[in-house]
């Protein structure tokens, strides 16, 4: 048994063994405080609340709040009015209710002294900010969160700064594994740079009304291999491939920590979260050949504001004007940071341009266009920067990739030398097994393993601008337990002012 899980233990018990000694000074038999839900009955019934305070706590996630809530109304009964009691009730109630209900110094003083008990001012502020607080906390964590898009990976889907709502209702809430956090911040502290969570309580993961992230579905989700994290780099230079490039020099793993003193390990939820399009779901097999993507050997639809490298050629008796390459193409050729129109091979008619499907047939209107020339500026290079990192067995690229199949909970593998490579990873870390290898055979958790039957779903996540995006190419698969939530809207959007016609837009 993990220290997590005796921790958990210990305190429910002083909780209720607190409990106990409360019921019996205020009346009511002792032992009905170890019985769910009927003991919060009788606490509603002896504070004399309106009984829909009880009913209220069967609604799944806030109605955990009001079983604190009614903890507190039940220790106003016993005098305690103050702000450090009512953080014992939520903080430390296995440490307080014992102290309530067995100290001779402490009784059930009933409903008049509640009655006859009057706030200050500062006092009603004070609950005013920590019921704030407390709700803002409740909706950021189970209902919805606001997100903003730090890169171009989902271009022109998503644009950088577009501000969204991120609905975690839509394949269920998720508990989080670290709930003891700063609230209003992910993983760090403002000013001091510090964590802002502790790990003295670990969840196991778990989603209320789960549903399954859709095919196409726009997902935000926590960075799988943002497990390490070089905190200089964060998510800019993964762990694993500075760890390659190290071991490729003649480092070691060992070495390399004893070398850096900012290597951090993250739980799941308080990993980067990351934005790309759900292009496999579990049970699928997906394919790319010569840039195209292919779902159970049928061409997957393509977003139609997604974008990808061109090559363009002119027939040199005309030019694009500035006007339209930043009407049109979004390309300010006097910025060279937003410039992305370079001529190719030092040749002035032979362009290089990142281009959605409509722009290039906006091109293909004018006469100056060798239509013929424009085709996708492929990346048949790359081999071994793309997972799973093997080139022995897997010749692959981000343009020329798979065929690989996307485990599916309750789905049975055979294990062998060459997907071994594939589903490690997911095996030891994603589901927590322990993995050996001796001599070429299998072993987990100790038993020697031919076969593995997968534990969660898991799904494959790319971004719409193809050749601009860090996505499941490069890392591999993302666990059903790492999904945050689906981009819904873009609320806002901005670049050198208001992008007034992005606002309230829907996410396709």
């Amino acid at each position: 048994m993990g220290i997590g899980w005796i921790i958990f233990i210990a305190a429910a018990a002083g909780f209720h063994i607190g409990l106990f000694g409360m019921f019996k000074k205020a009346g009511i038999d002792g032992w009905k405080a170890f019985v769910p839900f009927y003991n919060t009955w009788l606490m509603v019934d002896k504070m004399e609340l309106k009984k829909q305070w009880f009913f209220f706590q069967l609604i799944p996630i806030a109605g955990q709040f009001v079983t604190i809530w009614l903890c507190i109304k039940f220790v106003e009964h016993f005098g305690r009015f103050s702000v450090l009691h009512h953080a014992a009730t939520v903080f430390f109630p296995f440490i307080f209710f014992p102290y309530l209900g067995f100290s001779k110094n402490e009784r059930f003083s009933g409903i008049a002294i509640v009655k006859n008990y009057s706030k200050s001012a500062t006092r009603e502020w004070i609950d005013a900010a920590v019921f704030a607080i407390v709700a803002a906390t409740i909706i950021r964590t189970f209902i919805f969160e606001a997100y903003v898009i730090p890169t171009g990976s989902m271009e022109k889907t998503l644009l950088v700064n577009d501000f969204l709502f991120v609905s975690k209702t839509s394949y269920g809430p998720r508990i989080p594994n670290t709930p003891l956090a700063f609230p209003f911040v992910h993983h760090t502290l403002p000013i001091t740079n510090s964590v802002s969570y502790l790990e003295w309580i670990k969840l196991p993961y778990k989603r209320f009304f789960g549903e399954p992230v859709k095919r196409n579905d726009v997902v935000v989700f926590n960075y799988p291999v943002g497990d390490t994290v070089i905190k200089e780099f964060q998510s800019e230079i993964n762990y694993y491939d500075y760890l390659r490039a190290y071991e490729s020099r003649g480092g070691t793993r060992e070495m390399l920590f004893a070398e850096r003193e900012d290597i951090l390990v993250r739980p799941v939820d308080k990993r980067e979260n990351f934005i790309k399009r759900c292009v496999a779901i579990a049970g699928d097999t997906l394919k790319i050949i010569d840039g195209i993507l292919y779902v159970n050997n049928k061409q997957n639809p393509i977003p139609p504001a997604s974008e990808m490298p061109y090559i363009v050629q002119l027939d040199g008796k005309g030019f694009f004007s500035d006007d339209f390459l930043k009407k049109e193409l979004n390309i300010d050729p006097q910025d060279p940071e937003q410039r992305d129109l370079i001529a190719a091979n030092n040749n002035p008619n032979t362009y290089r341009i990142t281009l959605t499907e409509n722009q290039v047939n906006k091109l293909k209107d004018f006469p100056f266009v060798i239509k013929s020339s424009i085709k996708p500026d492929l990346n048949s290079s790359g081999f071994g920067n793309t997972f799973p990192y093997d080139t022995l067995n897997f010749k692959w690229s981000e343009d020329n990739f798979g065929p690989l199949w996307i485990p599916k909970k309750g789905e049975k593998i055979e294990l062998n030398a060459r997907n071994i490579t594939l589903y490690k990873r997911l095996i030891q870390v994603y589901e927590n097994n322990i993995w050996e290898q001796k001599d070429g055979v299998v072993f987990i958790n100790g038993s020697q393993a031919s076969t593995y039957e997968f534990k969660m779903n898991y799904y494959w996540m790319m971004g719409d601008n193809r050749h601009n995006s860090q996505d499941s190419r490069f890392w591999g698969f993302v666990p059903e337990d790492h999904v945050v939530g689906k981009a819904s809207l873009i609320w806002f959007s901005w670049q050198n002012g208001p992008r007034w016609n992005r606002i309230f837009r829907l996410i396709h």
